[in-house]
């Protein structure tokens, strides 16, 4: 609503070119100070992809993620022993307050690692079974809002060949937080351990 405030649609005039005062679109230059390059990004699993872990039997996340992310909890990955995911695929993390959600779990693999050293453990992975009940219930959840049917990075609409998969959990923080104290409580219910 600022006079010096233009929205443009690049899908309808898309950028031509970069110039020395700005940029160019199919109808018109702009000139700015600075241009900054935004020119999108993989959320939730990118950085994750990227780093190219390596599970139980040499699984590569890549491959068991090829259909998309699956978690248990936004936590735990099935196959990839003692690895945990900060506001991972499957967490709220996006759509809530993301200092909260990472405090929460933060605290919430800390306390695991604590229940695993007084048991004499080393070893912790999430079961197949509970990753599967876990994106499935994310999915279920997911549905009863449109965020699941738009074209966004939600679902990954904005990288060409990503698999549309609702990443983020839609249920809220609440529920969120009771379904992870209800597996803590429940002697982690849905995870392995070893020593």
């Amino acid at each position: 609503n600022r006079d010096n405030v233009s929205l443009v649609d690049l899908r309808r005039t898309p950028v031509e070119s970069i110039t020395t005062s700005g940029l160019r679109t199919t109808e018109e230059n702009y000139e700015f100070d600075v241009l900054v390059y935004a020119t999108g990004f993989d959320a939730m699993t990118g950085s994750l992809l990227r780093i190219e872990f390596e599970g139980a039997g040499g699984l590569r996340l890549s491959d068991a993620w090829k259909d998309g992310p699956r978690t248990f909890l936004g936590i735990q990955i099935a196959g990839f022993p003692n690895l945990s995911t900060i506001t991972g695929p499957g967490s709220p993390s996006v759509l809530v307050n993301m200092p909260v959600a990472i405090e929460h779990h933060v605290e919430w693999i800390a306390d695991c690692i604590a229940h695993m050293q007084e048991r004499g453990q080393t070893r912790v992975e999430a079961t197949a079974s509970a990753q599967d009940a876990w994106v499935e219930h994310v999915i279920e959840v997911a549905d009863f809002s449109l965020i699941g049917k738009g074209e966004s990075w939600y679902v990954g609409a904005n990288i060409p060949g990503k698999p549309r998969v609702i990443a983020p959990y839609t249920g809220g923080q609440p529920l969120y937080r009771e379904r992870c104290e209800a597996v803590a409580n429940e002697d982690y219910a849905g995870m392995e351990f070893s020593a």
